[in-house]
């Protein structure tokens, strides 16, 4: 497992049918040794920071195993690494293999996978498709947060070790079914809401669709 690419973006405004949007969803590799803090990594900034960063949302990952897929669906546009808006392309770690609250550590910071990707509308402007969220989302390829836990510095090479991993728990494409295809899943709905690293956003979203909430 290792990383392929580390990528960032400033904020930028675009007009969008008439409407001025800011969005960090640009993203561009970036060389050299690049310090990752609590919320982010140094040249990268998120703008809408009441559903993208936080604590919970430091680092986005995006596998490069994704990219084959994504190049026949959208085969006239350019994908280079941080085409998705993630901060570490990556390669050897996808989400049906690793769970929430597995710990890794990337050169010299240690980081807790924390949740997937749920993509917004900015997603859709990034490629000028206005089904593009929908088809992200259906895909099951979302990529997955981490928090950073101890901060440090990684560069592109850096091998991805795995620190702790969960004896049990459940997955970042569990997680993805429960919100999409498998949403009345009574027995994954609980195991998820017991996960003590998944966000309590998403604990509380799940425990709704509990029968028995309180048993």
């Amino acid at each position: 497992m290792k990383l392929i690419s580390v990528n960032a973006g400033l904020p930028r405004e675009i007009t969008v049918s008439g409407k001025t949007v800011r969005t960090s969803i640009w993203k561009y590799p970036v060389q050299g040794r690049i310090h990752v803090s609590t919320l982010n990594l140094d040249g990268d900034q998120q703008s809408d920071l009441s559903v993208h960063g936080g604590f919970d949302k430091a680092v986005y990952i995006y596998p490069s195993e994704h990219y084959s897929y994504w190049r026949t669906q959208l085969p006239d546009l350019e994908l280079p690494c941080g085409a998705f808006g993630e901060n570490f392309t990556t390669e050897g770690i996808v989400e049906n293999q690793i769970k929430i609250g597995d710990r890794i550590r990337i050169g010299s910071a240690d980081f807790m996978v924390t949740q997937p990707r749920m993509p917004c509308f900015k997603l859709g402007i990034r490629f000028n498709r206005r089904d593009m969220v929908k088809h992200f989302l259906a895909s099951k390829r979302s990529g997955f947060y981490l928090s950073v836990i101890r901060e440090g510095e990684v560069k592109n090479g850096d091998a991805i070790e795995f620190v702790k991993k969960q004896e049990t728990g459940v997955t970042i494409t569990d997680i993805v079914n429960l919100y999409s295809i498998d949403s009345q899943n009574q027995e994954l709905l609980r195991r998820a809401t017991q996960v003590p690293a998944l966000p309590q956003s998403w604990k509380d979203f799940f425990r709704k669709r509990l029968w028995d909430a309180d048993a």
